[in-house]
Formats: structure tokens, sequence, C-alpha cells
């Protein structure tokens, strides 16, 4: 069963986006979260990872059903798969979000009511010890029936950040909500840097989850009906929680900060200096990042000559920059930006094209997870594709047959266990399988080490329309 609290903080990790100003990195179906951006994990990981000197429970993760899989995966990565992913059926934003954990958490311990921390999955934060403070700091007046937001003490007058203003003081770290902002124009934002008074609007809180709920169902109880229906049926799969989408498709879409904040007369602020960035764009992924002495960032196989404020990120070539000033260089296997730094805000508009036009580029790479692994696309023509495929041990790809394609498999390191039809085959380095068309066939992983495995398609139908599977495998390929 999931792994709810006994009693204490539990962690809300929000993981939906897309992230489209990242792009090409960032796709639709590997947002930025997902990402190792700013260090050797991801975006998630390092989220979750924070929460290490915090005394917490093992976190609860919300995220669109599309990225599932790559949720639990990089969750297996750090040891933190717990049964512990809430599936959102569609996007509703943050108001719904949270109101599901809240219920889910209920439900599942209704003797209990938690503090949630509420976090995003995408932002960095470099000094975590005064994010630890800054939480700590704020148990308190969350358990008093507040409902805390954490607000960053700006560092320049930034445009791309909604505020919050402070109110009196009602504590030694905390002060009552005055007003949230929207984004300011840069004069607005020099006033309120100026003033002192303002924070930037970080997206954390801390509450209990019955109060944020009896506030949610007093300002927008549309919302909250629709999550408590959505919650009260819900249903275990693999390592996921799902809640009942007939119903929550009638949620309406709304933020945190729309629905109760801006309203309730409990929101206090907290604020928090810890190097705080929502890598919003490459700009500021940029500014946040280790430079050489000519202040530019260079990721991958990357030579510089007399290039100054400029970042490069090469994902499998050389790139080579001669005499560039503030620009923005990312390399992907499928797709090249080339931008000004100072216009990479307008990367989105990119993507809006790419899918206008129903260009792949903006959906995904081409490596796609699988609950048993992932696929690598090396190369495709009008009737073969070739895959790499990787076989995470002990792990299967369900039971199919293909009516119009035939596959040939080459194992490349580890030992495959092949089912043909009644059959049984181990595969080792070096050799081969064919699996003709409309034979019915499993692969799987026996061994203790990752499985790779070179697979070539080949036939006239080569899309998942061709793939009925056979036995009931709710991993399957």
């Amino acid at each position: 069963m999931t792994n709810f609290p006994e009693v204490g903080i539990l962690p809300v990790i929000m993981a939906g986006g897309t992230g489209s100003r990242l792009w090409p990195l960032s796709r639709e179906q590997h947002p930025k979260q997902f990402l190792k951006l700013h260090g050797d994990t991801t975006m998630l990981q390092e989220t979750v990872s924070r929460l290490a000197t915090l005394d917490t429970l093992d976190p609860v993760i919300i995220c669109n059903d599309d990225h599932r899989f790559l949720v639990a995966e990089q969750l297996r990565e750090i040891g933190k798969l717990a049964n512990n992913i809430i599936l959102e059926p569609e996007a509703r934003n943050t108001a719904p979000a949270i109101a599901l954990a809240a219920f889910t958490a209920l439900k599942k311990k209704p003797d209990n009511d938690p503090l949630l921390l509420v976090l995003a999955a995408d932002h960095v934060i470099q000094h975590e010890t005064s994010f630890v403070r800054a939480v700590n700091s704020a148990v308190t007046l969350a358990e008093a029936g507040n409902l805390v937001t954490f607000g960053i003490v700006p560092t320049h007058a930034e445009t791309g950040y909604g505020y919050i203003l402070r109110g009196e003081k009602v504590s030694e770290s905390a002060f009552k909500v005055a007003q949230f902002a929207e984004k300011p124009d840069a004069k607005n934002a020099q006033h309120y840097l100026e003033s002192g008074n303002y924070y930037w609007n970080s997206g954390m809180f801390l509450f209990r989850a019955t109060q944020f709920l009896a506030e949610l169902k007093k300002y927008r109880p549309d919302i909250y009906t629709a999550c408590e229906h959505s919650a009260s049926r819900l249903t275990e799969d693999l390592d996921f929680v799902r809640i009942n989408k007939d119903d929550f498709i009638q949620c309406p879409a709304e933020s945190i900060d729309y629905a109760v904040m801006e309203h309730t007369q409990h929101a206090v602020v907290v604020p928090m200096e810890a190097g705080w960035s929502d890598v919003g764009s490459w700009s500021s992924l940029w500014e946040i990042s280790e430079k050489d002495a000519g202040g530019n960032v260079l990721k991958g196989d990357v030579i510089q000559r007399d290039c100054l404020n400029t970042y490069v990120h090469s994902e499998d070539i050389l790139v080579a920059a001669i005499g560039l000033k503030n620009t923005v260089i990312v390399q992907t296997p499928d797709a090249l930006l080339i931008a000004d730094k100072n216009c990479v805000q307008n990367v989105k508009n990119v993507v809006e094209v790419l899918k206008s036009h129903e260009r792949k580029e903006y959906k995904k790479h081409k490596i796609t997870y699988r609950p048993w692994g992932s696929i690598d696309t090396l190369a495709r023509g009008k009737d073969y594709i070739v895959n790499r495929l990787t076989i995470h041990p002990k792990k299967k790809i369900s039971t199919q047959i293909h009516q119009h394609r035939t596959e040939h498999w080459i194992v490349v390191s580890g030992t495959a266990l092949v089912k043909q039809e009644e059959k049984e085959f181990l595969i080792h380095e070096n050799e081969s399988m064919f699996i003709p068309v409309g034979t019915a066939h499993a692969l799987s992983n026996p061994g203790v080490l990752p499985l790779e495995i070179i697979e070539i398609q080949s036939g006239n139908l080569l899309s998942e329309d061709d793939i009925l599977r056979v036995s009931e495998f709710n991993s399957g390929k």
C-alpha cells in the first residue's frame, strides 16, 4: 500500500509541466524536471534528496500519467520508490493537484492530519541549509493553522516572477501576506526590489492538509468537490495511485494562488535566501551555473575560443564556438538551438511552431522510457527501424504478436531469455534471434546486470498499432 505518514511532514512534489522554454533538452514527454540540468542527478532527484536533513517521510509525487515511468525509474535510482506516485489523468494546475494529495493522505490515514510541504520538482536550491532552516521555522506556524508560503528574497529586479508583499510581522521569521502581485514590468520590479518589502513567489508551501482543504472548500467549492469525488475511489497499479478520471476531468484548472492564497485570511510568508531559481529559461540556467573566466558555461564535448557569457550544451557531438557573446547553443541528437541569450524567452514560440506542424521534436527525444527499461531509436527508414533496447535486471517485455513486421534481436551485452511460441531460449552476447510475422514472443532479462539489445524492425507497419499483447502484463512494450 502507499506509504503515507503516521504523523509529521508529508512532502508533496509536483512534477507536472512541460518546460518548453528549455527546448530542445526539455520535451513534452521528457520535461525539465527529469533532466540533469544542474548537477549529477535530475531536478526531481535533487528535490527529493534535498529532504534528507528534514524530518519528513517518503515524498508523494504528483505527475501526469504520461510521465509515470520516468518518475518511477528516477525514484528507483535513488531508493525512494515506495508506491508513492499519484497520477493526474489530465493537468489541472496546482490547486487540484495539492487537493488530490491532501484527500489521498487523509483517506489513507484518516486519524492523522499531516503537514503538507508542497514543492516543485523543477526548482534549483543552491543553499540547502537555508532551505531547511526556513522550512523548520514554518512548522509551528503551519501547525497553528496558517497557510505558509515561502518568499524568495530578491537579488535583482526580476520581471519573470510573481511577487508577494509582506504585511505585519507575526513571528521572528514570518509576516502576514498583504498582497500577491503579478509579474511586473521593469519599473515596478525595480520598485519592489528597492522597497525591501516584496519577495519572489516561489510556489512552495507548508500547511495542514485539513486546513488547506477547508480554505479550498470555502473559496473554491467546485474544485474541492471534484477532487473529493476523484479521490474517493483510488486504485493502485504497480507503483502508482490512480484517481477517478471521470470525476477529475470535471475539475476546473486553477493555481493555488488564485484559488486559495489570494483570498484566505491565514496566509503568511516566510522569507528564504537559498539560491533559488525556477530555471525558467536558458539564461536563468546560465546564471546559476559554474562559469569559466569568460563567463561561459560549457557542457559536453565543447571547444570555445574568445567567447563571452555564452552557454553551450552538447549531447553527443563536438561543438566548436568561436567569438560568440551572450549566445546559447544547445545540441541534442535530433535538434540544434542557437539563440541570443537575451531572446531565449522566445524559445517557447519555436515549440509552438513545431507543435502546429506536428513535428515530433517538440514532444519526445530519441530515447523513450518503459517500466522495463528504455528504447533508443538509432535509425529509421520507410520500412525499418533500428532500436537499442535496455532491459533492467529481472524485467520483461510482455508477450505479443506483430502481424505486419518481423523483428531481429542481437544481444550486445548481458543474456536474454526469449520465449517464442512455447519454446524458451537463452541468447548470449553476440548471438541473435529472429521473430517472424505472427509469432507470439516475449523478451526478459534474467540476469543481475542491464541487458542491451539491438532490435531491427522490418515491415510495412512499424507503429504501436501492430502490437497485440497476448498476456495481461501492465508494463508492456
